[in-house]
């Protein structure tokens, strides 16, 4: 049951609940271990990492829940879409996701950490993919990540048709798709 107080002075509006302001009252049970939600998994590891895992903690969880965070802080986000160099050449590395591989002759090709570089089918240019990431902009039925990673693109093709000291050249790559095995069944 909440009680409302006012306070005794007619000039002031002071009102306070005293529910909200009683401490909060912790659940029953067993406390979170992490202080978030977390669940039972049951890993596989080899003896020599168990034994170094616990080294660092004698709580295994508590361990590799170390460790991941440890990485995590070290490793800096990654842009949506960034100009990777080397030497005097560069491409667009993307976070792949659906929305860009939706766009008319644009395919993914990816490359190791999880990024992807933009391939375009022929006939499709780079004028081309910078409309039609415009339109589909303009649009609005693209949120989220996959609206970052479009305006990101959007934004890199923009600067660089623009920009004085560069010019863009499209470049064909060569990509391996595996055929569909057909089934002795069906033949």
């Amino acid at each position: 049951m909440a009680r409302t107080y006012f306070s005794r002075e007619k000039s002031s509006a002071l009102r306070y609940n005293t529910i909200a302001m009683m401490p909060a009252r912790s659940s029953r049970g067993r406390p979170r271990k992490f202080g978030r939600p977390s669940r039972a998994v049951t890993l596989t590891l080899p003896d020599d990492v168990i034994e170094r895992l616990g080294t660092l903690d004698a709580d295994l969880g508590r361990a590799v829940v170390g460790l991941v965070e440890r990485v995590r802080r070290k490793i800096a986000p990654r842009r949506p879409a960034e100009v990777a160099t080397h030497g005097s050449h560069a491409v667009i590395l993307v976070t792949p996701v659906p929305a860009l591989r939706k766009l008319r002759g644009v395919q993914l090709v990816p490359v190791s950490d999880g990024r992807a570089l933009i391939a375009l089918d022929h006939p499709h240019g780079i004028p081309q993919l910078e409309l039609d990431l415009r339109d589909v902009l303009e649009k609005r039925s693209v949120k989220g990540r996959d609206r970052v990673v479009l305006e990101a693109v959007a934004a890199i093709l923009k600067d660089a048709r623009f920009s004085e000291g560069l010019t863009v050249h499209e470049r064909s790559i060569i990509v391996f798709e595996a055929r569909r095995r057909r089934n002795p069944r069906e033949s």
